[in-house]
């Protein structure tokens, strides 16, 4: 791939990541579209997608369902991201894809009883780790909403907390467990007795 061809290619995901913000985007989105192009360009050997159109899209989504096996969700996902692409980058929206579709999982999900869950936990470290799971457990959060937590997140006056950019982009309230409020709390105690000195010296 020559200097020029790699430059274009550049251009074109920073316009991509510029249309995505002007509209208020997600950035956890931004980087799930970015990655589909990428994908995407790499299948058809490094080929501007200038040159392409729908039916490279059909047969790379196609390919996804017979080749890789994914997963409907996640072929949903490569589509919404090249439809994106092509009608709000390069101004070419795509029409009649026809691709095969990826099969929908039959599996029911696992719920874990309330033995299983306080064997699970006793497992846990205690502390910041076993508080953490009991978060994801307790308030159904998602792995990355419980690791973007901050302690402005967290309200014991009002027994809730808040979950800030979710699924969508969208912000949510949920009542915190009434279990881990005193492990919670004391862990806010310990982050700011961390967090103090650092700022006195400027460090934060």
């Amino acid at each position: 791939m020559s200097n020029a061809d790699s430059g274009k290619k550049g251009e074109l995901e920073r316009k991509l990541r510029a249309t995505m913000r002007r509209r208020g985007m997600a950035i956890r989105t931004e980087a799930t579209y970015v990655g589909w192009y990428k994908r995407f360009v790499k299948f058809y050997g490094m080929k501007h997608p200038e040159e392409m159109g729908a039916d490279e899209v059909e047969r790379f989504l196609t390919w996804l369902a017979m080749e890789r096996e994914v997963a409907a969700s996640t072929q949903g996902q490569a589509l919404n991201a090249l439809v994106f692409l092509f009608r709000e980058v390069l101004g070419k929206p795509l029409e009649g894809i026809d691709a095969v579709r990826a099969r929908k999982p039959k599996k029911l999900p696992m719920v874990l009883c309330k033995d299983e869950l306080i064997r699970l936990l006793s497992e846990v470290p205690e502390g910041l780790p076993r508080s953490f799971i009991g978060l994801l457990y307790g308030c159904g959060l998602r792995v990355t909403e419980g690791l973007r937590l901050r302690v402005k997140d967290l309200d014991f006056g009002n027994g809730v907390l808040w979950v800030r950019d979710g699924k969508g982009g969208k912000d949510r309230c949920i009542t915190l467990p009434v279990k881990l409020k005193e492990a919670l709390e004391r862990q806010v105690v310990r982050a700011r007795v961390m967090y103090e000195p650092e700022r006195e010296i400027g460090n934060l």
